[in-house]
């Protein structure tokens, strides 16, 4: 009789513990897929194979002074700092037949803020001169231009603020 006294207890205190164990584990925060061979990730322990760091980004332009960089066949810029990419890719839509945009190594001329163009008759918001009348700025890049370098507003926005008259661009085709 003193046994089986012993044994209830027992018997509901290990129906708890699996009660609460199923709760844990069905509370338990959604994880990703398996890393394999490594086994499941598990939360807290490290992954027994690591992913490979990312790949650094490289930008195509070989001007070691160029502080932005644009390449016209993918339609794509970046900004650079002693050759290495600070931010970018950034997509960009570039001139059209017969207003094509050069390619070279340029200097930033000047830069505005909200630009009005008198040839055009647009705004041209985050607007950074480099190629006489040429300029990156915000607009469609599903559309070419007259031979600027449209941007979206994100992108436009970073060239603005981080490229400075003096500061020179590379254009590759």
């Amino acid at each position: 009789m003193k046994c089986e006294r012993l044994r209830r207890p027992v018997a509901r205190l290990a129906f708890l513990i699996g009660t609460a164990a199923i709760g844990f584990a069905v509370a338990a925060p959604a994880q990703g897929e398996p890393l394999w061979p490594g086994g499941p990730d598990i939360p807290g322990v490290p992954p027994l194979i690591a992913p490979p760091p990312p790949a650094p980004v490289v930008a195509p332009c070989t001007e070691p002074r160029a502080r932005g960089c644009m390449r016209l066949s993918t339609n794509e810029a970046w900004l650079m700092d002693n050759g290495k990419v600070t931010y970018g890719p950034t997509p960009i839509s570039h001139g059209r037949a017969g207003f094509r945009t050069r390619a070279g190594v340029f200097d930033v001329d000047f830069k505005r803020e909200d630009h009005w163009s008198t040839m055009h008759h647009v705004w041209m918001k985050y607007a950074v001169f480099f190629d006489g009348d040429i300029a990156t700025h915000i607009g469609p890049i599903e559309e070419e231009s007259h031979g600027c370098i449209r941007m979206t507003p994100d992108g436009a926005r970073e060239f603005f603020y981080y490229l400075e008259p003096g500061d020179i661009i590379e254009v590759v085709p």
